[in-house]
């Protein structure tokens, strides 16, 4: 089985970073794109930002210039740095990761992590 943990989030004042960390563990061949989601309350979850096995990274209009994915595939880990949050960045913030269980598989699966709180505020 693959599981994917989450890290980083914590209280962080308005105009703070912070850095969050999803490493993957288990059993698995590999690990193609990889993104953060989130959750804030009383909205659905959205995308973050994704990033591909080669490092080509997406982001959402509202974090384009505040926040950086990056990832690192000999550790099986990725990484979110905010900067610069604001109070409407606060949510639980969520690892995602498309993998391929085994070499014979034909196809990718979709996983999730727990998520992990982000809390922006004075």
């Amino acid at each position: 089985q693959v599981q994917l943990v989450e890290s980083g989030g914590g209280l962080v004042q308005p105009g703070g970073s912070l850095r969050l960390s999803c490493g993957a563990s288990g059993s698995f061949f590999a690990i193609n794109t990889m993104g953060w989601y989130r959750q804030a309350p009383g909205n659905e979850r959205e995308l973050v930002a994704t990033v591909t096995s080669s490092g080509s990274a997406n982001y959402a209009d509202s974090v384009k210039d505040r926040f950086t994915i990056t990832r690192d595939n000999a550790k099986n880990t990725m990484y979110l740095q905010m900067s610069s949050l604001k109070p409407e960045d606060t949510a639980v913030y969520f690892c995602n990761a498309d993998v391929l269980r085994s070499r014979y598989s034909t196809s990718f699966i979709r996983v999730w992590g727990q998520g992990t709180l982000v809390t922006v505020s004075s």
